[in-house]
């Protein structure tokens, strides 16, 4: 076996026992099938954009499915060919020469993003505020509807999944191209986007139709704008969609033409400089925005549940590697396609899988069909999907958490992200967040003591004075490791103040996570301002011996959290806690 086949099989036999269900099958198929109506398209156009065959763009996408989708630890995050790779890909294959060259590039930059995994290089995503992420999602969000808009009319000029449009001298032009579009309408692309708009609202407001769970909207509004494009096409209409508005699936004319539409790396370019600069910038690369993008997949999760970002690197490496082997270009997780996956009622990997299974499908079997598919449908189906992720209710809510710690971070990000791309608008988020963060928490603020926990006792997390986001990677840890079938009581009796992430996180881990554990939480001495209920459901104050209330930190028969529980070097020391 080879050793990609050695290390992927080794990490299945570990991930796969815990992270794998068929509890949520019915609808993580459907699900699976609207994501992949969006993703064609996407691994089309983005594999255009960037210069590749457009074979390579599908590979990547199966790839990402079925690979990293099954290694993984995410539940959805939805992997495969992305935008933010575009203009590497692009300029790589150029430099080197050739694309086979260029594959040797991704396959070494799926080995060092490997390596990433084992040194635990994932443990940056805990330190990324929720506003950042919030903004990414919601610039996003503009992003697809901006880019959407041009496909909604029948300008086609930009790919698909090319969502800056940044031309080859490296001008961004995704405005200019918006206010071109408006000289080439396409009637018939304007009707068929207003048809499946039209369906999939219906299918979220008309009660009967929201009762139907067998079908997805999204696939009625495909299928509609098919048929309404083949109507205008048999009556001879001047409405009718042409081809070059329509998918652009390759369809071989033979076995041999299928097999060859595979290519391989040209190993004898190992040696070559330019070919290690490149896989070092593609790993950088598709390492950040995979973990900016797990990061805002945990965000979306109805579940609240955490993804082993170590293990989402070493599945991303090996993904990388699979396809690049086989003549994919590189991939990432994907915000696009995963944002589909939870909108459209995804909640396990199943769903990533299956829509990678459907790709397939449509490859080996359904070319010419699936080529009769209307960019404009397609666009109707992202253009919702982005109104979600950048509702007027996001803006509303950040406002009222706090309007300038959580708003001003938030609002930068967003405006940063539309005007230059996602990584440069997550950066320059992120500095103003920190700047936020800094002014006004300057003291570590969580710490626990590490007595050896006992069956049964009860285990003590008191926070102290002040906890900022900075603390948010150890109580993450902490929550995350609690054994099963144990009593937690998290104290904020001495606490003066709580950073909004944080109480979030609390908030979401009494709400719903860890229910599978059968832990039991309470909360004492959270204020009314901090909006998390000290309620009997969840927290009951600690009852003495006498009956009188005492606090926690009082209680000399529960166990301060061990570090030997925890297995987290960082929080081994006997406290983390430097306050007055």
């Amino acid at each position: 076996m080879s050793p990609t086949g050695s290390i992927a099989c080794t990490l299945f036999d570990q991930i796969t026992k815990k992270n794998f269900t068929t509890k949520y099958l019915k609808s993580d198929i459907q699900s699976g099938l609207v994501v992949f109506l969006v993703a064609l398209p996407l691994c089309l156009g983005i594999a255009l954009a960037s210069g590749a065959p457009l074979f390579s763009g599908v590979i990547s996408g199966i790839i990402g499915g079925l690979v990293v989708g099954v290694l993984s630890n995410s539940q959805l995050s939805v992997s495969g060919p992305a935008a933010g790779l575009t203009a590497i890909v692009l300029a790589a294959i150029a430099t080197l020469g050739s694309f086979e060259a260029f594959l040797l590039a991704g396959l070494l930059a799926g080995v060092i993003q490997l390596v990433l995994g084992f040194l635990k290089a994932g443990i940056i995503s805990n330190y990324l505020p929720s506003n950042v992420i919030e903004g990414m999602l919601a610039g996003i969000g503009i992003i697809i509807i901006l880019s959407q808009i041009p496909h909604a009319v029948g300008f086609d000029e930009m790919h698909e999944g090319d969502y800056f449009f940044v031309n080859p001298a490296g001008e961004h032009q995704i405005f200019s191209t918006l206010a071109n579009a408006v000289n080439f309408i396409h009637p018939g692309a304007v009707i068929v986007v207003l048809a499946s708009l039209a369906i999939l609202i219906a299918f979220t407001k008309v009660p009967f139709l929201k009762k139907i769970k067998a079908v997805p909207g999204a696939l009625v509004a495909v299928l509609a704008g098919i048929g309404i494009n083949e109507m205008f096409k048999f009556t001879e209409s001047s409405l009718a969609i042409s081809e070059d508005h329509l998918v652009s699936l390759p369809v071989p004319e033979s076995l041999g033409a299928f097999w060859g539409q595979f290519s391989f790396p040209d190993f004898t370019q190992i040696g070559n400089v330019e070919v290690w600069i490149v896989a070092l910038t593609i790993a950088a690369v598709a390492s950040i925005e995979t973990l900016l993008c797990i990061e805002a997949a945990d965000k979306l999760d109805p579940l609240k549940r955490y993804t082993n970002t170590n293990t989402e690197l070493k599945a991303q490496g090996v993904g990388n590697m699979i396809s690049c082997m086989i003549g994919g270009i590189p991939m990432t997780s994907v915000i696009v396609r995963t944002s589909t996956n939870v909108d459209s009622g995804g909640k396990t990997k199943i769903a990533a899988i299956s829509h990678a299974v459907f790709l397939l499908l449509a490859v080996v079997a359904l070319p010419i069909f699936m080529n009769k598919i209307p960019l404009a449908s397609l666009a109707a189906i992202l253009l919702v999907i982005g109104y979600k992720l950048a509702s007027p209710a996001k803006f509303v809510h950040m406002w009222r958490n706090s309007k300038k710690l959580q708003f001003i971070p938030f609002v930068v990000t967003i405006v940063a992200i539309v005007m230059t791309d996602l990584l440069i608008g997550v950066g320059i988020g992120l500095a103003v967040s920190v700047y936020f963060i800094l002014r006004g928490n300057l003291k570590l603020a969580y710490f626990f003591k590490k007595d050896k926990h006992n069956k049964g006792e009860t285990i003590h997390m008191e926070l102290a004075q002040e906890v900022s986001f900075l603390n948010k990677a150890a109580i993450k840890q902490t929550l995350n490791h609690l054994p099963d079938d144990s009593k937690v009581i998290v104290d904020a009796s001495n606490t003066i103040y709580i950073d909004h992430d944080v109480l979030q996180m609390i908030k979401d881990f009494v709400d719903q996570g860890y229910k599978d554990k059968n832990i039991f939480v309470e909360l004492v001495g959270f204020r009314k301002e901090y909006r998390v209920d000290n309620s009997a459901s969840h927290v009951t104050s600690v009852i003495s011996d006498n009956g009188n209330l005492v606090s926690p930190h009082e209680d000399t028969n529960g166990a301060k959290v061990p570090s030997n529980i925890l297995n987290v070097k960082e929080l081994a020391s006997i406290k983390l806690y430097t306050g007055q």
